[in-house]
């Protein structure tokens, strides 16, 4: 499938799914500055610059993101650290075509973007990695596969992290391939 990946921060999945060899013909994101973006330039992979301030609301930018994947032919949009929530027009344009991957064992501690250091606070002794489809309930859509990842004693958020990144690693490609199975079995899914 043709992925279009957004991205907010340093851009391990996206490296990872290339390396994998993904077709990743389109990557965007809202943190033109973001290691994610500088490894899609360097690449030479299209990047979409779609900083909120370029435009009037959330639902704008998201018309221009679902305008420039579409152009580039994506199939399956992977938020892979994405920091933003998506709005209706994007979520219309690719329903049952958009997955997350979020650092926790969904539904423990989903909704925002500091997972790891809630379950450091929470002091739980498992934590982990889910990649779900995107629907508009908040890290609620339906999960495709999930990771654990124990909490060692003495974890920081930054080893923790590490340790979830590699899981991430491992789920993301294999519930790429899980939903591209799906979907070839049922075209009319997101059309």
């Amino acid at each position: 499938m043709r992925l279009g990946v957004v991205v907010s921060g340093k851009g391990s999945n996206l490296r990872n799914l290339v390396e994998r060899d993904f077709d990743v013909v389109a990557v965007a994101t809202n943190r033109p500055s973001c290691g994610g973006a500088a490894y899609a330039r360097e690449r030479g992979i299209p990047l979409g610059e779609l900083s909120l301030k370029r435009f009037s609301s959330e639902e704008e930018r998201d018309e221009a993101m679902r305008e420039f994947f579409k152009a580039h032919g994506v199939e399956l949009v992977v938020d892979a650290g994405y920091d933003r929530i998506h709005t209706r027009p994007f979520l219309e344009a690719f329903r049952g075509r958009i997955i997350n991957v979020h650092p926790s064992l969904l539904p423990q501690f989903g909704g925002g973007m500091d997972a790891v250091e809630q379950a450091l606070v929470a002091g739980v002794d498992v934590t982990g990695a889910t990649v779900h489809l995107v629907t508009e309930d908040l890290d609620g859509g339906p999960i495709l596969t999930q990771e654990r990842v124990p909490v060692l004693k003495g974890d920081t958020v930054e080893t923790l992290r590490g340790r979830i990144h590699e899981a991430e690693h491992r789920i993301l490609p294999a519930a790429i391939r899980l939903l591209e199975a799906k979907l070839a079995q049922s075209p009319a899914v997101g059309q």
